[in-house]
């Protein structure tokens, strides 16, 4: 019995939500960094992600810890609102395990493509935070696998197909931050949007008519 106990206990953890999870680390995360920079804003620099500490004083961490860390209350609230509904509905399709992989995995691919960038348009105090470039890596397998999703976005108050949704969400991105002067992400949200596409495609492949289903399933 006693093992029987163990196995259901187990069954109940691997049960709990992951996306629900990682919002509320990013929300503790964004708290307790909050309180380190306030205490000494030296802390920025072991916590963002800024290119020259990755190329100068290999900084490799700030890869992982960039992405729980958001540059305000709003930024977090975007984020996590983003990630409560696109998250949910990615972590039913593919699945737990590959979801946990995928999101750090587009993370971490997001602000190394922020950093490969830099090398050719360098400056000097840029930084990238926020799980933007994670929660991009979902839109962009969304926009694979269920390409005629009907999404919203912002300032638009009708419904577009998510194969159209992503590229627009990049474009008035780039508009805010071009002619707003906001600092915002963008290589790094095109390194998530990359990398979600790829596996996309690779899930595409690998399960053609699970695949099919799916897409007509969100027509």
């Amino acid at each position: 019995m006693s093992e029987i106990y163990r196995i259901q206990k187990r069954k109940r953890l691997f049960n709990f939500n992951i996306n629900f999870l990682l919002i509320i680390i990013n929300v503790v995360c964004f708290i307790l960094f909050s309180i380190l920079i306030s205490i000494n804003a030296d802390f920025l620099n072991y916590i963002a992600l800024k290119p020259s500490n990755i190329i100068t004083n290999f900084y490799f961490w700030t890869f992982l810890t960039s992405m729980f860390m958001h540059a305000g209350f709003f930024h977090l609230f975007v984020n996590m609102f983003s990630m409560l509904f696109i998250g949910n509905l990615i972590e039913r399709i593919i699945g737990k395990k590959r979801f946990i992989s995928f999101y750090l995995l587009a993370g971490l691919f997001a602000g190394f493509l922020f950093v490969l960038v830099s090398l050719f348009f360098p400056s000097e105090n840029v930084y990238a935070v926020g799980a933007s470039g994670a929660i991009f890596g979902l839109i962009g397998l969304l926009m694979v696998l269920t390409p005629n999703l009907p999404v919203y976005i912002m300032f638009i108050p009708i419904p577009i197909k998510m194969k159209y949704a992503a590229p627009a969400m990049l474009f008035i991105l780039w508009l805010i931050s071009f002619f707003g002067n906001v600092p915002v992400g963008n290589t790094a949200h095109l390194g998530g949007l990359i990398f979600g596409l790829i596996y996309g495609f690779y899930l595409r492949k690998k399960y053609k008519n699970k695949t099919k289903y799916l897409s007509k399933l969100f027509s």
